[in-house]
């Protein structure tokens, strides 16, 4: 289990990282959880929502080859529930870039500081391991590293790069940071050509300072929509936590919104808190409602495929979305908003206030 380092200030400091030194996230509280109420740690979660602990032949022979390796995966750096399903069935998402990240979202649980070291060797492991897991589709994310020029950018398209030229066959999938907004960097990913380009949005517009503080949400749905400006043909997708706070018109706001940069897959699954440290879960969604979602964006917004579940994550059935949805063309947001705005984490003092950006898309 991983131990926590909790100090004055309070925060979530995971220990045991080895590519950074690790920062507290802050305090748990947001001001849009103020009336409600919101479901104690310790509350037991829905029958939907238990998963049989990992521990399959597979699953712990991938885990030991990922330690040789010194590899990361978000599988187990995020806690996601899916991870002896999919490892089970030989699939997994790749971190790169260390694990440990420069923004400190709310809801994360990969750890948050400073990182210390690029691994320009990384791309190399990467693909002998996706070679040694014989893949034929795989997702490739990362941590921020905003204190790189390029993002981090360039070990992407490495990555990529590297991963075709040793299984042509392989189908690439990226779920990129934001890049600051960096159309370069942005252009550096997609001409490695990956087949599925991703940034989850994460939340609605309302709590997306609050919980995504180093983040803006124009400036994610708007670099999804310059990706299609770039390349037509390529499809791209995001995701959204559900159960944070949200409210049905601010979902459905969220989808036309996406819609409007022609994003063609979203993911919808419910946010599970990862410790006391992290703001509190603020409903539990049932699969029925998540069904509804699902209809309601692919008959209502006309996404291309809804992937739409409790437990659904970016990655989860990521192989048969490469292979079956086809890519829709640019939509009406095709230029990146709000690079050169500061995001709420780098806006210092109570002072200073952020420019007023009208919420249009336009």
């Amino acid at each position: 289990m991983t131990r926590l380092h909790i100090n004055a200030r309070g925060g979530y400091a995971p220990a045991g990282k080895d590519t950074g030194t690790v920062k507290p996230k802050g305090t748990s509280r947001i001001p849009s959880h103020c009336g409600i109420d919101t479901i104690p740690i310790t509350s037991r979660k829905p029958s939907w929502l238990k998963v049989r602990s990992p521990g399959g032949p597979n699953y712990l022979r991938l885990k030991q080859l990922m330690r040789r390796q010194s590899l990361h995966t978000v599988c187990e750096e995020a806690g996601c529930p899916n991870i002896g399903e999919c490892w089970e069935a030989g699939t997994a998402t790749f971190m790169i870039l260390g694990d440990v990240c420069t923004r400190a979202c709310k809801y994360c649980a990969v750890a948050h500081g400073m990182p210390t070291e690029l691994d320009l060797d990384e791309p190399r492991r990467v693909a002998d391991t996706i070679a040694a897991m014989a893949l034929d589709h795989v997702v490739i994310t990362s941590v921020n590293r905003d204190e790189l020029r390029d993002g981090g950018a360039s070990i992407y398209a490495a990555t990529i790069r590297e991963v075709r030229a040793r299984l042509p066959e392989c189908s690439v999938e990226v779920l990129i940071p934001d890049f600051k907004g960096d159309e370069d960097a942005l252009r550096a990913v997609m001409e490695a050509r990956p087949a599925i380009l991703g940034h989850n949005l994460e939340t609605v517009e309302r709590l997306h300072p609050e919980v995504r503080p180093g983040g803006r949400y124009w400036r994610s749905i708007s670099y999804l929509g310059s990706a299609k400006r770039i390349d037509p043909s390529m499809l791209t997708k995001t995701g959204i936590i559900l159960g944070m706070g949200e409210e049905e018109r601010e979902i459905r706001k969220a989808m036309a919104d996406l819609r409007e940069a022609a994003v063609d897959i979203l993911t919808l699954g419910q946010y599970l808190r990862p410790s006391r440290q992290h703001i509190p879960v603020a409903r539990w969604v049932t699969p029925d409602e998540f069904r509804a979602w699902k209809r309601i964006g692919e008959g209502e917004y006309g996404f291309r495929h809804v992937e739409s579940g409790p437990l659904v994550r970016s990655s989860y059935h990521a192989k048969e979305q490469a292979r079956e949805v086809e890519a829709g063309g640019p939509g009406t947001i095709r230029e990146v908003m709000e690079a050169d705005i500061p995001a709420p984490a780098e806006v210092v003092g109570p002072s200073r206030r952020l420019p007023l950006v009208a919420g249009t898309g336009g």
